[in-house]
């Protein structure tokens, strides 16, 4: 593989990743804005959600719901514009396993999101 080779892979597997990073952030900002307005807005929303075990660590609705949009953003973000810093940061055997390990990453971050959404929506109901 050639050097040219490895930037045009670079560069379209950074164009599929930055669109579907930034479809993931716009859908858990959706669900976040969403389960916002039917959400009890109290200090600590986890006592409603788990009352067993949610006495321990008080968290209110804003930043159950808002702290995992906002982490999606920030990536998508530092993802965007540091494009270049990322080329020549390579840190895997291939460029493909580190996109891979970002995208397991973002998934399980993007799906943390969604279901804090869900859980403070049922709690709304």
């Amino acid at each position: 593989m050639t050097i040219d080779e490895a930037a045009d892979d670079f560069s379209r597997l950074h164009r599929i990743f930055t669109f579907h990073l930034g479809v993931a952030v716009g859908l858990a900002w959706m669900t976040a804005l969403y389960a916002s307005l039917y959400a009890p807005w109290v200090r600590n929303i986890r006592a409603l959600i788990d009352p067993a075990g949610g006495l321990d660590r008080v968290e209110s609705t804003f930043s159950f719901l808002f702290v995992f949009p906002a982490v999606l953003t920030l990536a998508w973000v530092s993802l965007f514009f540091g494009r270049e810093i990322l080329r020549r940061s390579q840190t895997l055997s291939s460029i493909a396993l580190e996109f891979t390990a970002a995208a397991a990453i973002t998934f399980g971050v993007f799906y943390l999101s969604i279901d804090r959404a869900v859980a403070a929506l049922y709690v709304g109901l």
